[in-house]
């Protein structure tokens, strides 16, 4: 029954299998409610964005210790679970605390050796308002999460409302060449660089990618990435932070909950190697870690000291149904129209972000990429996640609105 389950969905896909997860026994309380911090490090940084449900926004402090945020539960509520979601200015040093007046307040736990990432806490406590409190910060900066979680009643259900799953792949290696745009003819690409699958070149199949050697976590994903080089004054500099997320947002509930699993082998080029300029119908976004008010553009971003340089790219998440690739690589894909895949592309996939950190800051002139102008940053994806492991994490993750790690669980 399984084995034909996933026949099925490699094709096309059936509709909805729900998941078991979706019987949940504990209870997210704190997400959407009224949020409070000691301290903003910028506009872009509000308490607000750590109990909104979504990694992509985060509360970072000014840069000393002692800051806290709270969030209001709305009523005096009992929980057995805290979740940490620390982007890279972490704490650690910090206490859990709670209050029913929001003015004195009671130590839960404490921790004096936090280690950053993704900390989930059994923590019995009551109260209207929960907190964090940073006594140690782990870096120079503020301290700074991506979401800030309290639960009630009993682990083991969803972990959030957000459809995600993801894969950290290191940078791998350089070549002239693109498999997808000029398959079998090497040194006919500008250089790029290649995160994921080791062995990708310009004369890789999907059964190459099938037996590489990857540099992604999760280890089964042999899937290629990659994206024109980046130069600083004509040297070469590869991002540090590498993640690729597979996301269920940008499209209503019901259209989530069909979402299909991305076909072995497809392939996909996102945003406008040739763009002449920013407004160049190009969909890349450039933006400076820890420096919200530095702004975001098409265009490189001139980034204060001691911040990188930050690239976002979102491939299209509605496919054809028929073809794993098109002549100019793009028309198989669709972006969505009014939260629905359009009737010319009527399968909804996870939606692919490319992210990626380059450690570079100040002034732009040295800048450029291999293709152009920062403006021109594209990128290229060639599927090899195994076919059960894809169509498990968007059973697990995406359909149910559910975020899970790079192992595929929440």
């Amino acid at each position: 029954m399984r084995r034909a389950l996933l026949t099925v969905l490699a094709v096309l896909g059936a509709f909805l299998v729900t998941s078991g997860n979706a019987q949940a026994a504990e209870t997210l309380l704190s997400q959407g409610r009224p949020a409070l911090a000691s301290s903003v490090e910028n506009a872009g940084t509000p308490a607000a964005a750590a109990v909104d449900g979504d990694n992509g926004t985060r509360w970072a402090s000014t840069f000393a210790d002692n800051q806290w945020l709270r969030v209001d539960l709305g009523s005096t509520q009992s929980f057995s679970r805290v979740l940490l979601r620390w982007e890279a200015a972490y704490a650690r040093g910090f206490q859990i605390q709670t209050s029913d007046t929001g003015n004195e307040w009671t130590t839960v736990q404490t921790t004096t050796n936090g280690t950053g990432g993704e900390q989930s806490l059994a923590v019995t406590g009551s109260g209207r308002y929960v907190r964090v409190l940073v006594t140690e910060r782990a870096t120079q900066w503020g301290a700074s999460l991506w979401e800030f979680q309290v639960y009630g009643g009993t682990a083991g259900g969803p972990i959030v409302r957000v459809a995600e799953f993801l894969a950290d792949c290191a940078y791998t290696h350089r070549l002239p060449d693109d498999p997808i745009v000029f398959p079998n003819m090497p040194g006919a690409s500008h250089m790029h660089s290649f995160f994921g699958a080791t062995v990708t070149n310009a004369n890789t199949t999907v059964d190459d990618l099938a037996t590489s050697p990857t540099s992604c976590n999760p280890s089964v994903d042999r899937s290629s990435y990659w994206v024109p080089t980046f130069y600083s004054n004509n040297q070469p500099v590869e991002p540090t932070g590498t993640t690729f997320y597979y996301l269920g947002e940008g499209v209503r509930d019901d259209v989530i909950a069909r979402t299909q699993p991305l076909p072995y082998g497809l392939r996909i080029v996102a945003g406008n190697a040739k763009a002449t300029g920013p407004n160049d119908n190009t969909i890349s976004r450039w933006s400076c870690l820890h420096a919200g008010d530095a702004g975001a553009g098409h265009d490189f971003i001139n980034c204060p000291a001691g911040s990188m340089l930050e690239s976002y790219l979102d491939f299209p998440q509605c496919w054809n149904g028929r073809d794993l690739d098109s002549p100019d690589h793009k028309s198989h894909m669709a972006y969505p129209v009014n939260g629905d895949c359009p009737a010319t592309h009527p399968i909804p996939v996870p939606k692919l972000r490319q992210v990626l950190r380059y450690p570079v800051n100040g002034p732009t002139a040295g800048f450029r990429l291999a293709s152009g102008g920062g403006f021109t940053m594209h990128g290229d994806f060639f599927n090899a996640w195994p076919v059960d492991e894809m169509a498990r994490r968007v059973n697990d993750c995406i359909r149910p609105i559910i975020k899970c790690g790079a192992d595929g669980h929440p």
